[in-house]
C-alpha cells in the first residue's frame, strides 16, 4: 500500500482539489449551414442538419411540439 513520505500541507492538498471542482463551460461550435450556435455532435436546433446532411424536418418538429402544449 502507497504511503507518504511526508505529511502534504492544507495548502497544497487544497489547491489540488480545487481543480477537480471547476466546472469547464459546454463546448460549442457554429452550424456550417446556418451558423447558429450548437453543441458538438449533434444535430442543429435551428436548420435540423448534421455534417451537411439534412437529418431532422424542423417545421414537423415545431408542429409535433406546438400540438403537445395545446392538449
Amino acid at each position: 500500500m502507497a504511503v507518504p513520505k511526508k505529511k502534504l500541507s492544507k495548502s497544497r492538498r487544497d489547491m489540488r482539489r480545487a481543480n477537480h471542482d471547476r466546472m469547464d463551460h459546454p463546448a460549442v461550435s457554429a452550424c456550417r449551414q446556418c451558423g447558429a450556435p450548437t453543441r458538438p455532435h449533434t444535430a442543429c436546433p435551428e436548420c435540423g442538419t448534421y455534417r451537411g446532411r439534412q437529418v431532422i424536418d424542423v417545421e414537423s418538429a415545431e408542429e409535433e411540439k406546438s400540438e403537445s402544449k395545446s392538449k
